[in-house]
């Protein structure tokens, strides 16, 4: 190759790589064009790699080239192969098929067109059957209402005749073929005037027969509205007519106590508002089978929307009657004029406030007799007779709503409490929701407003005056519990828990407002009800107590440094109690409310259980923000009383008890020292080794052990008369607040022991920290194991103080690497180990 030649070549491959890889700025130096030698070597360097590359590439082409050979010739030789059975399979089909497709789409032709007029006739037989039942159906119409007047016959003929279809009853051909001489109409004409004819007969038979009081002539006629194709017809009628049954049923029970005994009965209008639904519910189970069956499925729920347009009138009557009978709505007037006297003097100024103690006897003889115009005994039982009657229309609803819901179902007995037994005790689902919503009709009826109106309403407002009014007459005859002191030597005539008698009517009354309002049933009731509470145990109940710790019962002594006046420390140790043990009874009557109950049930003592709010309210939504009201209910009157409890005890704490605490601490340790020196000195006080040289000593309890049974019996002196009286949880409030002080005084004493004690003193000192804690947490003995280790850990730095003065070199040194012994150490850091262990003299 020239020398010209190889440049263009060369110079083709650089332009090459320039236009296929513009991203590479290091192009290598045509060897031409090179200027060193390093570049010509380079540049020929790179032609012999490119020479490499390219060579590599053709062998591997002529390698291969033999395998693409062979495949080609496998190839060639498939099709030659495909070619001649292609050739097999064009004569075949062209010789061999061709007649035969030819003879089968013939017959496949021929076999539609016989199909086509099999469809025809066999359309044709059923319209000529068809027309020839209608005529059957007309003749025998026309002669079951001749001279025989058989009428079930005749409704039984119009009903197969309703099964003809109606193109074919109305067509020509049927008003060709069907009119006889007989009966030359037109058989539609021919069968509207029998339905007709037969409606009105039917409907004077009915009547007739409810006149006469005929119960199985009107069931013969009832059954036979549907078959004429007047169902609504028969189920108006038949919904008039039992409506009148309830409507005299109502006003007989109505009329049986009016103007005499029996309507002053708390119960009576709430008897006859349950016998109303009572007779509903004994109707629908008794006849819904019947109209199911022949009128078919939900048929009954029109029967139902009639009745209860019915009860929506009775209904009124009873509950209005009531309402003039018990004059509710100048009750209520009353009641919202009331001013509740004492509890607003109550909370008024001492100076402002002419209201005497609420336990004084002057107090309660100026009660007045009628609760200042309300009578609280009227009040009660009409609250009482109002959630007798929510309840009913509760269950008279769930009646309603799951028999218009769901499928009728069959009940074994019309018994008014079978029935809602059966609804009560059934395991709501979720899907139950649903199935207890009630249907349209009785959201809107006049009954459903009605009971709102005269019943939920005034219930809230009488539930909540009735509360009140009797929180308040709680505290106007409250009295303080007898025979407590504030000395050991003497008993207590009275039995724990030492309670004014307030909490209990409180909570007594808190238990049955409850208890009435779940068994309306009514989660509107509960969720308004509840709350109530709440606010009026808040603002009345703990607004009373807090007062009354205020400014009656403030233990507060007469001069500095003097103890407070025993009455007064009583006093207010009663309140706290009122407030820990209200705490426990809503927390009850809550759980008692709201929690699972297991009945033992059968001979074979199987546990069943009944869930009490699922009971109440079926649909679970409900159930749960029952529960979740009433779970609200504890939890914030838990919370408020907490508040007030914990400054009660700080109160406690720092009048009654906080300024006794150092000197028992000082006596304790009075004329004690760590430093023990020589017996022979008369003039010292020796600290003797525990149990050493002193056995004629009594019990170890001379001065071989002074410390614990100083503070033991000062101790126990200041907190037992307070634990006898105080419940366990608020003694053990104040226990946990003393015993926190206590530790910290302990430190300090502790503390100032540096420079003063020797390494048999540091012992000494440990054994008597450890009898002082052990006194401490052991006052009272109600705790228990966890209590005591509970008040036991706020002494944690002064045993671990008294830890380290008390230990050897060796376990020091432990300490200082951070081994074991230092994890013990917890409480106290690396600088407080050290100034600890300087303390000690050694």
């Amino acid at each position: 190759m020239s020398r010209t030649e190889r440049s263009i070549t060369n110079g083709h491959a650089v332009s090459s790589e320039q236009n296929g890889d513009r991203a590479n700025a290091h192009l290598p130096i045509d060897v031409f064009n090179a200027s060193s030698v390093a570049e010509i070597k380079a540049a020929l360097s790179h032609l012999h790699d490119q020479e490499v590359a390219v060579t590599a590439r053709l062998d591997a082409l002529v390698a291969s080239q033999k395998d693409f050979s062979r495949e080609l010739g496998r190839l060639d030789l498939l099709r030659a192969h495909l070619g001649s059975q292609t050739s097999t399979t064009h004569a075949i089909s062209h010789g061999m098929l061709s007649d035969a497709a030819a003879t089968a789409d013939r017959i496949s032709s021929a076999v539609r067109r016989l199909d086509l007029q099999q469809s025809r006739v066999k359309a044709t037989l059923e319209v000529v059957e068809q027309v020839s039942e209608l005529k059957a159906c007309v003749l025998g119409v026309a002669g079951s209402m001749g001279a025989p007047q058989d009428w079930e016959t005749a409704a039984s003929y119009l009903n197969r005749a309703s099964r003809v279809p109606p193109e074919v009853a109305h067509g020509t051909f049927a008003a060709e073929m069907v009119p006889t001489a007989e009966v030359p109409d037109p058989p539609n004409v021919t069968l509207d005037n029998a339905a007709e004819s037969l409606c009105g007969l039917f409907l004077r038979e009915f009547d007739k027969a409810v006149k006469e009081n005929d119960g199985a002539k009107v069931t013969r006629f009832f059954k036979l509205f549907p078959l004429i194709g007047r169902s609504e017809v028969g189920l108006d009628v038949y919904g008039r007519y039992v409506c009148q049954g309830v409507a005299s049923r109502a006003r007989a029970n109505l009329n049986a106590g009016t103007g005499g005994a029996q309507s002053k009965d708390g119960f009576f209008y709430a008897n006859a508002l349950t016998k109303l639904f009572e007779h509903i519910a004994q109707l629908i189970d008794g006849h819904g089978g019947l109209v199911e069956r022949h009128y078919g499925p939900r048929k009954m729920n029109r029967v139902i929307e009639r009745l209860q347009l019915e009860a929506d009138l009775q209904g009124g009557i009873i509950l209005d009657t009531w309402n003039d009978e018990r004059h509710v709505d100048r009750k209520l007037t009353d009641i919202k004029s009331y001013a509740f006297t004492f509890l607003v003097q109550s909370f008024l100024p001492a100076q402002r406030s002419a209201t005497p103690r609420s336990n004084s006897p002057a107090t309660r003889e100026g009660l007045p007799a009628e609760d200042e115009g309300v009578d609280m005994k009227e009040i009660d039982g009409l609250l009482n007779e109002m959630a007798v009657m929510l309840g009913r229309w509760s269950l008279y609803c769930r009646f309603i709503a799951e028999t218009c819901n769901v499928s009728y179902l069959t009940v074994s007995t019309s018994l008014w409490m079978n029935i809602f037994r059966k609804l009560t005790l059934c395991k709501a689902t979720e899907d139950e929701s649903q199935k207890f919503t009630p249907p349209k009709f009785l959201q809107e009826a006049s009954l459903s407003k009605k009971i709102t109106d005269r019943l939920t309403n005034p219930f809230n407002t009488m539930t909540t005056f009735f509360f009140r009014r009797s929180v308040e007459k709680a505290f106007q005859l409250d009295e303080q519990p007898s025979g407590l002191t504030l000395h050991p030597q003497k008993p207590l005539k009275a039995d724990p828990p030492h309670i004014t008698s307030a909490v209990d009517d409180i909570m007594y009354i808190v238990n049955k407002v409850l208890q009435q309002s779940l068994a309306t049933s009514q989660v509107s009731v509960v969720t308004n009800v509840v709350p109530t509470l709440g606010r009026v145990l808040g603002s009345d109940f703990i607004g009373m107590t807090q007062r009354k710790m205020r400014d009656e019962c403030y233990p507060k002594a007469p001069v500095q440094g003097a103890q407070p006046p025993e009455q007064t420390v009583i006093s207010f140790l009663v309140l706290i109690n009122n407030l820990d043990v209200a705490v426990d009874y809503i927390r009850r009557i809550v759980q008692n409310h709201t929690e699972t109950k297991k009945t033992i049930t059968g001979p074979d003592g199987q546990v069943e259980e009944t869930d009490q709010l699922r009971s109440l309210f079926p649909v679970p939504a409900e159930a749960q923000l029952a529960a979740q009201t009433l779970q609200t209910l504890a939890s914030s009157f838990e919370s408020k009383v907490n508040d007030l409890l914990s400054d009660g005890i700080q109160v406690v704490f720092n009048n009654v008890v906080k300024h006794r605490l150092r000197p028992i601490l000082a006596d304790a340790f009075r004329d004690i020292e760590y430093q023990p020196r020589d017996d022979s000195d008369p003039t010292s006080t020796v600290y003797h080794d525990y149990g050493e040289g002193d056995e004629d000593v009594d019990d170890g309890a001379s001065r071989a052990e002074l410390v614990r049974p100083r503070f033991a019996a000062s101790w126990t002196a200041l907190l037992l008369p307070i634990s006898r009286i105080l419940t366990a949880l608020a003694f053990d409030r104040l226990l946990n607040v003393t015993v926190a002080y206590l530790a910290r005084l302990l430190e300090k004493r502790l503390w100032s022991y540096h420079g003063r004690i020797n390494a048999l003193g540091a012992t000494r000192l440990e054994r008597d920290v450890s009898g002082v804690v052990s006194a401490a947490v052991d006052v009272g003995g109600a705790q228990g194991a966890s209590g005591r280790y509970r008040h036991r850990e706020a002494f944690a730095r002064c045993l671990q103080m008294v830890l380290v003065m008390g230990m050897d070199d060796d376990e020091w040194e432990d300490v200082t690497r951070g081994g074991e012994t230092a994890d013990v150490l917890d409480k106290i850091n690396r600088e407080e180990r050290a100034r600890i262990r300087a303390m000690v003299r050694r």
